[in-house]
């Protein structure tokens, strides 16, 4: 099986570039690289414009991360997608360990779990990633530990009964939750994570979190 790695990039030119060379010297070599400027004002386009080996889109306006993702799946032909922030919050060193239980056919869709290690996580948006985890099991029976997760790692062929419609970070709970209601099986896999504060340049907020709130509860009643 081959793997396309998604990259959804808004605003990293410190960190896109290390993100970008550190995916494509891990293994598998054999991948597809795919990353959407989502409308960068900060020099990141022009940066990414002078990398090889990558597939490049870009947004003429910003939409956000779900929107990128969309763009991104439209471009895909491999059998398993990887979805990668462009920053350096997770390590791409574990894609054999997010890839191993599909190909061992354990399951079709792997999280990476940011809660089954001593990681590095601001206060704030620990509690609220936890607070959401539990509201996806309570709703969908989901029995995982990190529905927020940005590495989500998954077989193509599952797109063919999920469309998409999220724009920005609500992209995660529509995921997770029309994953289980198609019914599929989560499988986690224990990840290390060193978060960012938003000085730092971390994006997702308040606004995001009861998005996530709503959009879980929303797919719930339909």
């Amino acid at each position: 099986m081959k793997l396309s790695v998604i990259i959804p990039v808004y605003n990293e030119s410190e960190t896109v570039i290390e993100t970008i060379n550190t995916v494509k010297n891990v293994p598998p070599r054999d991948k597809k690289i795919i990353v959407v400027d989502d409308a960068s004002t900060d020099g990141t386009y022009e940066k990414l414009k002078n990398i090889t080996g990558i597939k490049l889109l870009r947004h003429p306006i910003n939409q956000g991360k779900g929107a990128a993702i969309r763009t991104a799946l439209k471009q895909i032909t491999e059998d398993i997608i990887i979805i990668q922030d462009g920053d350096l919050e997770y390590d791409p060193s574990e894609y054999i360990k997010l890839i191993t239980p599909i190909l061992e056919e354990k399951s079709s869709i792997v999280y990476g779990t940011r809660f089954a290690k001593s990681n590095e996580f601001q206060t704030t948006y620990y509690y609220a990633n936890k607070f959401l985890t539990l509201l996806t099991n309570f709703l969908y029976n989901a029995k995982i530990t990190d529905m927020e997760t940005c590495y989500k790692c998954f077989k193509k062929e599952i797109l063919k009964k999920i469309p998409l419609k999220a724009k920005r970070f609500e992209i995660e709970p529509e995921l997770t939750a029309k994953f289980k209601i198609a019914g599929y099986k989560i499988y986690e896999v224990p990840i290390k994570y060193s978060g960012r504060k938003r000085s730092e340049g971390k994006k997702i907020g308040l606004k995001d979190g009861i998005k996530a709130i709503f959009t879980l509860l929303k797919y719930k009643l339909k």
